[in-house]
């Protein structure tokens, strides 16, 4: 998992050269027995060296500096535990890789500072949420977009069975506290149970306070997804009644989690959790249309890269895939747009997507076809007011 905090670490660095690197992974196949996803990581790597090479890096330097890449591409194990997307961020005072559930175009940028705009769907507007998976002998948490979902390794503090919590005389408790509900009524979880039952809810509350107390010590920054928990019906109401987490979701996907997959369960949370994504977006699209000639927003990169930086911008729109390069004077706060990327400018959009992350704004990457502006479909903005 990669936090906001540590992208924000990431967009403070101004070093040269900052490498960005991207490639698309697999989780399982032939293309992870054949070593496809290392082939891709060592042609990015290639070019990077070249261009490294292009800003006057000795052969040594350029070795040195990449090493830690060239022991990822020989750590067998590293490519057995992978997603849709590989991030990796190397500069003199840093390396960084991220596994995470987005797939990404092939593509490497060197500059003086990290290209972190194909982040951006992991923390505003593209549905990024987690999922958590509870049954007694078991838990399991992963971190899911629109369209895809990968497992992430949970710490040490969440606790792999109940048992570890309350002990191994559980399970005739469990018995005896189902078969005294009355359906999956809440009331009837206190009240109708007996004492056994008594003893038996409050083991599972500790149980899950256990879980719950562990997965805090994941979510620590104020990246705040929405959570949706799966797990048998007369245990979502205990789980709802220990929860720290402030977005948890108020419906669960029901049902024991040893009875789906990876893909039922995405499909389920996804199905859970659309009306909330798209409902937001919708009111953001909207606005842009309702507001443009008005002032109130914007499809001139100029116009928006002043705003972004001024933290005036509500709601970023940005084109999959595209880009804008060019060289921006912070003085006169005017950008002069390029062709291509050079050695001497940068990527606009990955400046003003960094700018508009940093001040709190929301950050949507559509299709083409989704962009709000027929007329202007790279880059479009949302004024706060």
């Amino acid at each position: 998992m990669i936090t906001k905090n540590e992208v924000l670490n990431l967009a403070s660095e101004h070093t040269s050269p900052c490498v960005s690197i991207f490639i698309p992974t697999h989780r399982a196949g032939k293309e992870t027995l054949e070593g496809h996803d290392e082939i891709k990581l060592k042609t990015q790597l290639k070019k990077v060296k070249a261009k490294l090479e292009k800003l006057g890096l000795s052969d040594k330097e350029i070795e040195e500096f990449v090493e830690p890449v060239n022991k990822l591409v020989d750590d067998s194990d590293f490519w057995r535990h992978q997603s849709d997307g590989l991030a990796l961020f190397i500069s003199k005072n840093t390396f960084k890789n991220y596994t995470v559930p987005v797939h990404f175009e092939e593509f490497n940028y060197v500059s003086d500072e990290f290209y972190l705009k194909p982040l951006m769907p992991l923390f505003n507007g593209n549905g990024l949420f987690y999922l958590l998976t509870v049954k007694k002998d078991e838990v399991k948490f992963y971190e899911g977009t629109r369209h895809t979902m990968t497992e992430v390794i949970t710490p040490d503090e969440v606790p792999s069975r109940l048992e570890d919590v309350v002990g191994y005389d559980y399970e005739q408790k469990n018995l005896q506290f189902r078969s005294g509900q009355q359906g999956d009524n809440k009331a009837g979880m206190y009240h109708g149970a007996g004492e056994g039952n008594a003893e038996a809810l409050n083991e599972m509350k500790r149980y899950f306070r256990a879980v719950n107390d562990g997965i805090m010590e994941m979510l620590h920054d104020d990246q705040n997804p929405p959570l949706v928990v799966c797990c048998q019906d007369f245990q979502f109401p205990i789980y709802k009644e220990v929860n720290s987490y402030n977005n948890l979701y108020e419906e669960h996907v029901s049902g024991n989690p040893e009875d789906k997959d990876i893909h039922q369960l995405h499909e389920e949370a996804w199905d859970l959790l659309q009306p909330y994504f798209n409902k937001t977006r919708e009111e953001k699209l909207n606005l842009y249309n309702e507001y443009i000639g008005t002032g109130k927003a914007s499809a001139d990169v100029n116009m928006i890269i002043k705003a972004a930086i001024e933290g005036r911008i509500d709601s970023l729109f940005v084109q999959n895939g595209a880009e804008i390069f060019g060289e921006y004077d912070s003085s006169t706060q005017k950008a002069n747009v390029q062709n291509e990327l050079t050695d001497s400018n940068v990527s606009l959009l990955n400046l003003i997507a960094i700018k508009v992350f940093e001040k709190g704004g929301s950050i949507y990457i559509l299709e083409k076809e989704e962009m709000p502006d027929e007329n202007h479909k790279t880059v479009n903005a949302v004024y706060r007011y």
